[in-house]
């Protein structure tokens, strides 16, 4: 079994880590640590090595645990929720794990919800965490 979780080192992805971790355990799968960028342009590096750092760590966390973890950062051009969903199809992955937050009915007007597009769009199940 393969479990995608769209980290950042937020504090929701980090509850959605904590839960993907307890399936990965039940079910012997393999963790994807995932996050996504749609530019990678100089003017994003800080945000680019933040998320690099929070994945890195958060492999090693998944590993002290003895499960099977690879992670991506993906720059691919596409948005942040379109990437994510396009990855989930391209690696086979059984079960996406994504944390939310909260947020009022404007400001998913105004913003989107990646959250939103991958529970509508994701080929497999889609597990969110608060």
């Amino acid at each position: 079994m393969k479990i995608m979780v769209c980290y950042t080192g937020s504090t929701s992805s980090r509850h959605a880590l904590e839960l993907a971790i307890r399936h990965a355990k039940s079910f012997q799968a393999t963790l994807y640590l995932v996050g996504s960028m749609e530019k990678g342009t100089t003017a994003e590096l800080d945000v680019i090595n933040k998320i690099k750092t929070a994945l890195e760590a958060a492999e090693e966390d998944v590993k002290k645990e003895g499960i099977h973890c690879e992670t991506r950062l993906l720059v691919r051009g596409f948005t942040p929720y379109e990437d994510l969903v396009q990855f989930a199809k391209e690696e086979n992955i059984d079960e996406i794990v994504i944390g939310i937050r909260k947020r009022s009915k404007t400001g998913k007007l105004i913003f989107g919800s990646t959250a939103q597009y991958i529970i509508l769009n994701a080929h497999c199940p889609v597990v969110t965490v608060k």
